[in-house]
């Protein structure tokens, strides 16, 4: 007697999808893989250099394709710096952004999160409010919508922007607080990263990291604390926020 040699149904139906010119990846997961972050430290650049020039400097940038976004700032004056954002397709400037914060408020940028299509954010310094424009107008309804109380400890923003033309679609403030007076402190995000959802970012902060709610934790040892915070997308809203150390 003849026996039939059988093959697992599972494979059966790979194979049959396999001929028919099925593809059976997800979609939603070649999404995620095309997803990219870079934090570097920030470097000078204007909008008038070539992207040969600027990539050279090293700095943060993300490249998909032909596309490349680099951030970072430029020295307008002797002690102030003010945060640029461009776009080079093919080696030709799309877009450049100088125009996010233009005071005298210490401003870089020095982050990025890029899916290669709608889905951008930049993160940047900041070391105090001043009179004029800066990320204040593109953060009034963010979790935080202001540095805060005092000023010189560099504390960070985060901004989603349209890749199109680099505007601004929503921002917050991410600080830290001192616990003996509630004035702001330093916190510096180190990554960032997005699951279609939520952004979740990760910092470094120095005393006191702020809970969801925007109340300072309490922590024991030394900071920096590594905090972790998971914001909505529009930046609105901070669904949880923890610290190694903290509660």
């Amino acid at each position: 007697m003849i026996k039939r040699r059988q093959f697992p149904k599972s494979l059966v139906i790979l194979c049959l999808f396999a001929a028919l010119g099925i593809d059976l990846v997800n979609p939603q997961v070649v999404a995620q893989t095309s997803i990219k972050t870079s934090f570097a430290k920030s470097v000078a650049f204007t909008c008038n250099e070539s992207e040969a020039s600027i990539k050279a400097k090293n700095g943060p940038k993300i490249s998909i394709g032909a596309k490349t976004i680099y951030i970072g700032y430029q020295q307008v004056s002797s002690q102030n710096q003010d945060p640029r954002l461009i776009r080079f397709d093919n080696g030709v400037r799309k877009w450049c952004r100088s125009d996010y914060e233009t005071t005298i408020d210490d401003g870089r940028g020095y982050g990025l999160l890029w899916d290669g299509s709608n889905v951008l954010y930049g993160v940047f310094s900041s070391t105090g409010s001043q009179p004029g424009n800066d990320f204040r107008r593109f953060a009034k309804n963010g979790w935080l919508s202001s540095y805060g109380n005092g000023g010189g400890a560099k504390v960070a923003v985060i901004a989603r922007i349209n890749p199109s033309n680099g505007s601004i679609l929503s921002a917050t403030f991410v600080t830290a607080k001192k616990p003996n007076d509630g004035k702001t402190n330093s916190l510096a995000v180190t990554n960032l990263s997005w699951n279609g959802t939520t952004l979740k970012v990760l910092a470094d902060s120095w005393w006191s990291p702020q809970r969801a709610d925007k109340n300072s934790m309490s922590c024991t040892g030394s900071s920096p604390y590594k905090y972790t915070a998971i914001f909505t997308g529009d930046l609105t809203k901070v669904n949880s926020a923890s610290a190694v150390n903290c509660k």
